[in-house]
């Protein structure tokens, strides 16, 4: 069949769903703008700090912008942050201290945070501070309740740790529900312990976000959902309010945390971006659905499906092939707006295990938001596909990447 006529078969195929995502991006975005009225936003927080940062108005307003959208208790949302990973990072190093235990009940964490945690030797890890590390596996895409309580009951954990996204493997991504679920399982054996959330990808794919559901902190990246394609980089911690001042001491000084930190012309930037985000999103998940019933009429295994429910903005599509991996983020990258003539190859990239191909024509250096697809050159081959700052744009580049592929 002709691609282009494969096409518009399945836009007819998905126009509830993409009606039903809709509705999602109407919720969000007046949750988005209701905080921005409340916190009464003007050209004055679009203002700079250099040097230390003091008293930037800006800066301030808008973690209390984000507490309001993420219903925390306040927030760090900062350019310093290199990454979600590196958010990450500082989260867990303010949390823990030597000899206690963090407990991934996700499985293995996404492949960045194996030195990270000490899962790879690393001398700064939080291994070699002497925090131990402990996970359990999901069991057919579900928590393993049992264990958890049986570990939880047998043991003082300090931190869990729940990565809502899939990372790089085969399982499905954590919806609300189960979340909401397993938090409440957690909840009636131990009242203390820290649940953070890696809630990266997932912001506004629903209209709840994981601290509604009991959890402590989440922590995400600005150039994913919430940045709407806008933020040139940058991260946020949000959740209960001694546990962000916790992190905003390790990520500047004890004495200092939040009270410093200049933002150097970016607060417009974070704003704008988070003012859009829900619009974003809502492309990215069109672009999701989309590729997902492509592929799968192509003869191609994909998750989630084109009509599951979804936690986050990630589609995988396995190709059990390498080359037919490799020529699909090739194609992706061809049908970028920014380099698309060059062409991606699998490397070795610093924080992954093994090769990575990588193809992503952003705007902004590493921006998973824009439309990217990336995977590890390992069996089964599988493609990481995310983002679409329009629907329009995302279609013709997963529209490229099938032709490439399949030329």
């Amino acid at each position: 069949m002709d691609i282009n006529e494969l096409s518009k078969e399945v836009e007819e195929e998905v126009k509830d769903i993409f009606a039903k995502i809709d509705n999602v991006c109407e919720y969000n975005s007046m949750k988005v703008l209701k905080a921005f009225q409340d916190n009464n936003i003007s050209d004055m927080h679009f203002g700079s700090t250099t040097g230390y940062g003091y008293g930037d108005i800006g800066r301030d307003t808008i973690e209390k912008v984000f507490a309001q959208v993420l219903c925390a208790e306040d927030s760090l949302v900062r350019s310093q942050f290199i990454s979600g990973t590196h958010a990450l990072t500082v989260a867990l190093f303010a949390f823990l201290r030597p000899n206690d235990i963090m407990l991934s009940i996700t499985g293995k964490p996404y492949d960045t945070l194996d030195e990270v945690i000490g899962i790879k030797e690393n001398a700064s890890s939080l291994k070699s501070f002497g925090v131990n590390f402990e996970q359990i596996d999901l069991v057919n895409n579900d928590f393993d309740y049992e264990k958890i309580e049986e570990t939880l009951k047998n043991k003082k954990i300090k931190l869990i740790e729940i990565q809502r996204s899939k990372g790089y493997s085969t399982r499905k991504s954590i919806t609300m529900e189960k979340l909401e679920k397993v938090i409440k399982c957690i909840r009636n054996i131990d009242k203390e312990v820290i649940i953070m959330i890696d809630n990266c990808y997932c912001e506004f794919v629903g209209t709840k976000e994981p601290l509604e559901v009991g959890a402590d902190v989440i922590v995400g990246s600005l150039i994913k959902n919430l940045g709407g394609g806008i933020a040139p980089n940058g991260a946020y911690i949000a959740g209960r309010k001694d546990l962000v001042e916790l992190a905003g001491e390790r990520l500047t000084a004890p004495g200092e945390g939040k009270e410093v930190g200049p933002t150097l012309g970016i607060n417009k930037s974070i704003l704008q971006g988070l003012f859009f985000a829900p619009s974003v999103v809502r492309s990215s998940l069109k672009t999701a659905v989309f590729a997902s019933r492509m592929l799968e009429k192509l003869g191609y295994k994909t998750e989630p499906l084109y009509n599951e429910e979804r936690a986050d903005i990630v589609q995988t599509i396995i190709f059990g092939d390498e080359k037919k991996l490799i020529k699909y983020c090739q194609g992706i990258q061809m049908g970028s707006p920014i380099d698309s003539s060059s062409i991606p190859e699998p490397w070795d990239m610093p924080g992954y295990t093994d090769k990575v191909i990588m193809a992503a024509g952003a705007f902004t250096q590493g921006s998973s938001i824009e439309l990217s697809c990336d995977g590890p050159i390992r069996p089964p081959y599988v493609a990481f596909m995310q983002g679409g700052l329009t629907y329009e744009y995302g279609k013709l580049g997963v529209l490229k990447a099938i032709e490439t592929m399949e030329n």
